[in-house]
């Protein structure tokens, strides 16, 4: 696991941007029903257009995923993780500034733009930056050192919105999500660099690149060329039917989180009255047991039991983790299903391990970029089918008297994606032609 210090300053910046992004998160349940319904405990509007975000934002990087994979394949990890990690500045400077209702329009609305490049392209350049860093046989448990910094950043993050005023909670979000970007382009070095690529993404030094046989092409006709077609993708899925089965278990899998993700906290609120405290305790549990779990249990189970065992494993404790949610009789029952994430956060890193070996190093990118993809597509489908049904189960227009009915329902859906990862037999790793002109370091 020393080997694994090579990658400290991913893990740094990793660490900080997700530290900014995940403490909003319990406060923001609160600022939307201050801005859309003062006073109430239950709002059908501010649940249809958190739904209605989360399938713009899904539809956009949806598109974008695979594309942001496939071009950090040519121009280097960290080129790209420039844009998004910068563009996270600006929806939380806003509601640092205020929390009004107009700001908070303001917000939705910048929020929503930018998160369509932003929403898990960081996390997928980052697995492709380990995956480019470290060999096969470690690779499960360099994902489950990424996933344990991100959990632990988690925990951090929501445990110091325990202790901010709402205010102060969007402001130091916003602060730290400039030092992050600002340590990311200072300190981290680069995985992937051609020796045709050198040059900046926007050089003048690339706008005209000569072709071995003499003929030239522009720079813009060249990236074009580069772009993943759906083809591509086809291509990719078919590329075993282990990637193809891990893919169908992303999407259900997937499903299932978002939809949770979309209803559980208007669902607690409406249910127990939780506020941002609460929120942050229940996260905070969450947080510290999937922590332990990916950074001590995990480089332990993996080489007893395997990605696909673990995999399974971790869905069967997700499904039960929202049964539960669903069935919630009391208000300490949540916190006691939070603490399922021990093992149901071992799924995640197992899923990204099987597909990284499914395809050669210079494919890393467009391989993450195709499962953040399918995971975006998900987060389209997710709250189409979900949000009303939360909307109409905490309504006083239920049909009958299950306010947990939608998350049961999410529940189901995650059983899919269980199922279907017991059908998953690790094929041997594909082995890329090393005249690719890929550059990776080992460690």
């Amino acid at each position: 696991m020393e080997k694994l210090s090579g990658l400290s300053h991913l893990f740094m910046t990793i660490f900080l941007h997700n530290f900014s992004t995940f403490m909003v998160i319990p406060a923001i349940t609160d600022v939307t029903m201050s801005a859309l319904c003062p006073g109430r405990d239950e709002c059908s509007l501010a649940i249809y257009l958190s739904g209605f975000q989360q399938a713009i934002i899904g539809l956009g990087t949806l598109v974008m995923m695979p594309l942001v994979g496939n071009l950090s394949d040519k121009y280097g990890r960290k080129a790209l993780l420039t844009v998004p990690m910068s563009l996270t500045i600006i929806p939380l400077g806003i509601l640092a500034y205020s929390r009004q209702r107009n700001f908070f329009y303001a917000y939705y609305a910048v929020r929503t733009l930018t998160a369509m490049v932003c929403e898990g392209s960081v996390h997928c350049l980052a697995l492709a930056y380990v995956a480019d860093n470290v060999l096969e046989g470690r690779r499960a448990s360099a994902f489950g050192v990424l996933s344990g910094i991100g959990s632990s950043a988690f925990v951090c993050g929501t445990l110091s919105t325990r202790f901010l005023s709402t205010s102060s909670t969007f402001q130091v979000a916003a602060s730290v999500a400039m030092i992050a970007a600002v340590y990311m382009r200072v300190f981290l070095p680069d995985s992937v660099v051609e020796d045709g690529l050198s040059a900046p993404i926007l050089s003048k030094d690339k706008l005209h690149i000569t072709k071995s046989d003499g003929e030239s092409n522009r720079n813009g006709t060249l990236v074009l060329k580069r772009m993943p077609s759906w083809e591509d993708m086809v291509s990719l899925l078919n590329t075993s039917s282990t990637f193809s089965q891990a893919a169908v278990v992303s999407f259900f899998s997937n499903l299932a989180d978002f939809g949770l993700h979309g209803s559980m906290m208007y669902y607690l609120k409406a249910r127990f009255h939780f506020n941002k405290d609460q929120f942050a305790d229940l996260m905070v549990i969450s947080g510290i047991a999937g922590t332990i779990s990916q950074l001590f249990l995990m480089p332990t189970l993996v080489p007893a039991l395997g990605e696909a065992k673990l995999l399974s494993v971790g869905l069967l404790f997700s499904c039960a983790h929202m049964f539960l949610y669903s069935i919630a009789w009391s208000f300490w029952v949540p916190y006691v299903a939070a603490m399922f994430s021990v093992f149901f956060s071992l799924a995640h890193p197992c899923l990204r391990s099987i597909v990284s070996k499914q395809v050669g190093p210079c494919e890393q990118g467009m391989a993450q970029g195709c499962i953040s993809g399918i995971c975006s597509f998900a987060s389209v489908v997710s709250p189409l089918a979900f949000s009303p049904l939360t909307a109409l189960f905490l309504s006083d227009r239920a049909p009958f008297n299950f306010p947990g009915f939608s998350i049961m329902c999410i529940g189901f859906a995650m059983m899919i994606a269980f199922v279907q990862s017991m059908m998953i037999r690790v094929a041997p790793p594909l082995v890329s032609d090393g005249g690719s002109g890929c550059n990776h370091a080992e460690v």
